[in-house]
Parts: structure tokens; C-alpha cells; sequence
């Protein structure tokens, strides 16, 4: 293993078993690298700079994911949405350049996959979710070739934008799995940028369209589904409910669809694609789902308004992995960030936790390139509106809050502990 750090912290490799005894026990042990892990990191050490934290992560790179749609739809450069890890780990924090391989939370102990271990006072459990590409047959053999691909890779969203510009005629499928994953309306989003540019060059009329959906509507917060439908509408996409991608012959360029019907029986249908956009099954990462700290169906099990582990009490959790029944998204992790940050730091001072989490999730729906549905919404699907306007109108100004200030914050606000518009609104 190799452990990198900044500002002073240890940064050794190899070091030996006295090494590991003084300085593998820290105040704070953050689990996860990505944008929950970073951001509750530098959160709380503009709180209390004085904490001992480590991150636990074995990537080399950090990236900007909520652009991936963007650079699929010919509206952002991939390589603006990718940076070094070492030059986002908050200063202070030591980097633990390993992958966790499970928990004993009675210990206060993160194992790691080379054998060693990391101790905590308080353990903050956020790696994200693992995207489960083997579990749609013949998938993983097609991915980049033959038409198939995705936005939710930072290897293939290129490929989406040099399928959409190529294509002319012919069939374009986009496929949404069961849920949970990331970004609800990422699915569709591919679906409206890729119309949107044949509509503008000419071609829309030859390209058919097909959005199918193993959820049985077109998003879950029932507000935004008329505006959404407008553009569905626009674009003559045909919307195919209860669908869910089993199978791809990348070569015969052919999905399968296992379709539930009304009568809960499933038909298997086989459709022909010049263009397969696949939104992979998403899935607990394994070292979670397999540990005591899993719920039921293998997410890490907090309250839902304390983020607070529902029965270790040293432990939060917070992004992709936490069992809090809101949107996965980047958002999302802006208003938890600081409810785990102030209920943790108040739990090491023997207060009472003074934060709670509404649900706010956030999904920007841009439905043509310059204009955005701001969806903001919280347990329940309550419309949680950032600014006094109608959220379910497209705007321009939406587009510019998506594709210009969101990705310049991120990298010089949100990264550095910055809290803008951050705080829940449910603090009780």
C-alpha cells in the first residue's frame, strides 16, 4: 500500500507494524475518494482544523460526473471533468491510497485489500455505488464498439457525441434500468441533448426514437413529468414503461427487453439499434453490501435525517451507498455534507445532533442544449426550489447554472469546503 498525504501529514509506503501502530489511528476515517468523500472532508476541517482525518481511496483520479451528459451531448470537454485526486485531497487530510475491503465496526476498523487496517473515532462511510455492467449479457463485450454506449463512463460519453453526430437514419434506443442509481434523469437527458442536435441538423424525422424505461413513468416527482412530456412529444420519442435491458448482440446490433406486462407476466422483445445508449444496473459496492454495516438490500443503513448509522452510533454515511431514500446525486451530497459534518462534531462534544436532512435531491433535466428543467425536490417528492421561480419551466439561465457556474464551483468551491445554498432545510 501506498499512503500519500498533504500539508505535513504522513506520507510513507511500506512502512513497517510500529509505523502502522502510532499512525493509522485517526479522529475521522472517511471511506471514498469521490464527491462526498472530498467535500464532507474539507467541510469538516474548515469547521475544526485540528482533526486527524484520512481518506481511503485507491483511485488516482477525481472526476466531475454530473458533466458526463454534457460532453455525451457535444456541450463540455471530457478532460475538464477530471483532475488528480492528490490535487483535490483537502489540506490536512492524509490520503490513503488503498482500496477498504470491509468493516468490524466494534473494533472502530477499516480493512484494507492489502491487509492492513485503519482505526477511527468516527468513521464517515461514502465510496458510491458500483455500476453493474456484467449483469446485462454480452454488454461488457460491446461497450465503445458497434453503437453501444454510455454516459455514465468517462471512457465512453466521447463516444456517445460521435455516435450522435454520425448518425443520420436509423433507430436510437436509450435505456433507463431499475432504481436506485445515479441521476434519475440521466438516462433521458442522453435522450434529449442527442434529439436536440438532430433536430437542429435536419435529421430528427429519420431517426427513431425509443426511451425504454423499467420504471412505470417518465420521472418519479410528478411535477416535472408535463414539461418533460412536451419535449418527449417534440422529439416524437415512443416511451416504452416496464422495460428493462437483458441482453445486447453488439455485432447483430440487436437489445433484448425483458417488458412486464399488465398481468405481471414478462415478455421477452428484441429491438434493432443503429445506436444503444445502456444506463448500466447500479449496485451497493461490495465491501459495504457484505458488511455489518448493510441494510437489507446491501446500502450503508443510516437515519434518514441524521445520516447517523442506525446502530453504530460513531458511524454516518452520506452519497451513493447511504440508505436514505433520496435522489443520488451530486446535489444531494451538497445539503448532507453539512448535515454529517455538524451532527458528527457535535456528537465529539457531547451535544445533541443539531442537523437534519430534508432529501433534497437535485437533477437538472436539459432538455435541449441551452435549456433546463431545474428539478429540486426532497422526501416525498416536496418541490424544494433554490431560487422564486416556477421550477418546472425550462430556462436558460438553468442551462447556465448546469453547464458553466456548477462545474466552476465544484472544482473551486465545493471541493474547498465552500457551503453556498448548502444548508438543509429541515434544521429543527
Amino acid at each position: 500500500m501506498t499512503r500519500k498525504a498533504r500539508n505535513g501529514a504522513l506520507s510513507q509506503s511500506g512502512a513497517g507494524p510500529e509505523a502502522a501502530a502510532c499512525d493509522r489511528n485517526f479522529d475521522v476515517v472517511v471511506v471514498g475518494g469521490g464527491t462526498a468523500g472530498i467535500g464532507v472532508t474539507a467541510s469538516l476541517l474548515r469547521r475544526r482544523p485540528s482533526l486527524r482525518i484520512a481518506i481511503v481511496e485507491p483511485g488516482d483520479r477525481h472526476y466531475y460526473q454530473p458533466a458526463w451528459t454534457l460532453v455525451g451531448g457535444g456541450a463540455y470537454d471530457i478532460g475538464k471533468t477530471v483532475r488528480p485526486m492528490a490535487s483535490v485531497i483537502p489540506e490536512g487530510a492524509a490520503w490513503i491510497q488503498a482500496r477498504a475491503d470491509g468493516f468490524s465496526p466494534e473494533s472502530n476498523l477499516v480493512h484494507l485489500a492489502d491487509g492492513g487496517s485503519v482505526g477511527y473515532a468516527h468513521l464517515v462511510v461514502c465510496p458510491g455505488l458500483r455500476l453493474a455492467w456484467e449483469r446485462i449479457e454480452g454488454l461488457e463485450d460491446t461497450l465503445g464498439k458497434n453503437g453501444v454506449t454510455s454516459n455514465y463512463s468517462f471512457d465512453l460519453a466521447p463516444y456517445t457525441w460521435s455516435l450522435v453526430k454520425a448518425l443520420k437514419d436509423g433507430k436510437a434506443i436509450f435505456t433507463q434500468p431499475p432504481m436506485p442509481i445515479k441521476c434519475a434523469g440521466a438516462p433521458q437527458k442522453a435522450m434529449y441533448l442527442s434529439c436536440d442536435h438532430w433536430r437542429r441538423q435536419g435529421v430528427l424525422g429519420r431517426v427513431g426514437v425509443e426511451f425504454n424505461s423499467a420504471a412505470p413513468v417518465l420521472f418519479g416527482v410528478a411535477a416535472f413529468v408535463p414539461p418533460l412530456m412536451e419535449y418527449v412529444a417534440r422529439y416524437h420519442a415512443n416511451l416504452v414503461f416496464h422495460s428493462n435491458l437483458v441482453k445486447v448482440d453488439g455485432p447483430g446490433r440487436i437489445a433484448y427487453f425483458d417488458i412486464r406486462r399488465e398481468d405481471g407476466s414478462t415478455e421477452r422483445t428484441a429491438k434493432s439499434f443503429d445506436m444503444l445508449h445502456v444506463t448500466p444496473p447500479q449496485m451497493p459496492v461490495d465491501f459495504v453490501r457484505n458488511s455489518p454495516l448493510a441494510d437489507a438490500g446491501g446500502w450503508c443503513e443510516v437515519d434518514h435525517e441524521t445520516l447517523r448509522h442506525s446502530r453504530y452510533g460513531n458511524i454516518f454515511s452520506l452519497g451513493d451507498i447511504c440508505s436514505a431514500p433520496n435522489a443520488k446525486t451530486a446535489a444531494a451530497v451538497r445539503k448532507q455534507i453539512v448535515v454529517v459534518a455538524e451532527n458528527l462534531l457535535a456528537l465529539r462534544d457531547g451535544r445533541e445532533m443539531p442537523t437534519f436532512y430534508d432529501g433534497y435531491g437535485s437533477c437538472p433535466l436539459t432538455v435541449e442544449k441551452g435549456k433546463v428543467v431545474l428539478a429540486e425536490f426532497g422526501f416525498g417528492g416536496k418541490l424544494l426550489p433554490t431560487f422564486p421561480l416556477d421550477p418546472a419551466v425550462p430556462r436558460y439561465l438553468a442551462w447556465l447554472l448546469k453547464a458553466k457556474f456548477l462545474p466552476w464551483f465544484y472544482w473551486h468551491g465545493f471541493l474547498r469546503g465552500r457551503e453556498w445554498f448548502a444548508r438543509p432545510t429541515d434544521t429543527r
